[in-house]
């Protein structure tokens, strides 16, 4: 199954092989357990400023800068786009619900492989539409000595965000790396997209609740069902990856 995901990608963008130097990840739902936080804080926040978005919504804008998100959602609930007074006010009110919660714990599996890709001299990157200004702390404290803070891109880094391939490649340009030696670990529908737009091999890895098809239609190379299927599954993932 590696072997064929890996042949098709290669054939795909004409490429000889994967050289593979970084692993570029996305955070909420991939490092985090933080999905069913965020879609809460997404749909109360919503609701003080006189708008409707299901919980169940927020997986599908899920990767979108906040601002993106709060567009789109006025847009179609008022007819016209959000003011920046209002963009501020309405992710204050979301991170400010959110953080309420409580930590979000770190997923099953995601110390493991990023403890694997790291030993492996392989360097792991951040690409996530968070604009949270604690993230450094809370990589650290999660996942001590795995990454470098230069190394991040987060949605103060981005004009246009996922689905737009732009993250991702600022995240191969922070890295020093071409498509070819990268890999990309996402979650989210959009978060795919924007790798396969990057000319990226894609894993998805479906930790919430979207069908996997959801996932593979935006091109996925790969699926896992969890961070701890594809923590087991990564020798065999990283030799397809080298024959």
């Amino acid at each position: 199954m590696f072997q064929t995901s890996v042949a098709n990608y290669l054939n795909k963008h004409h490429y000889k092989r994967i050289e593979l130097k970084a692993a570029l990840f996305d955070m909420d739902g991939v490092l985090f357990d933080s999905m069913k936080g965020h879609a809460i804080a997404w749909h109360e926040s919503m609701k003080q400023y006189g708008m409707h978005l299901e919980p169940s919504e927020a997986y599908e804008h899920e990767g979108r800068t906040g601002a993106t998100t709060i567009n789109l959602i006025s847009m179609r609930e008022r007819g016209r786009e959000a003011t920046e007074e209002e963009i501020k006010a309405i992710y204050k009110k979301k991170c400010d619900i959110f953080n309420s919660l409580g930590a979000a714990p770190r997923m099953p599996g995601a110390l493991e492989i990023l403890t694997k890709i790291k030993s492996a001299g392989i360097t792991p990157v951040i690409v996530t539409g968070s604009g949270q200004t604690s993230l450094l702390d809370k990589l650290n404290n999660n996942f001590p000595g795995i990454f470098d803070p230069n190394l991040m891109v987060t949605a103060f880094d981005v004009k246009f965000g996922k689905p737009n391939p732009e993250p991702y490649l600022i995240g191969l340009k922070k890295a020093n790396v071409q498509p070819y030696e990268a890999i990309v670990v996402e979650n989210a529908p959009l978060g795919v997209r924007s790798g396969v737009n990057a000319g990226i091999f894609t894993i998805a890895v479906n930790t919430g609740p979207l069908p996997d098809e959801a996932l593979l239609k935006e091109g996925a190379n790969l699926l896992f069902h969890s961070m701890e299927d594809f923590n087991n599954n990564w020798e065999n993932f990283y030799t397809a990856i080298r024959d």
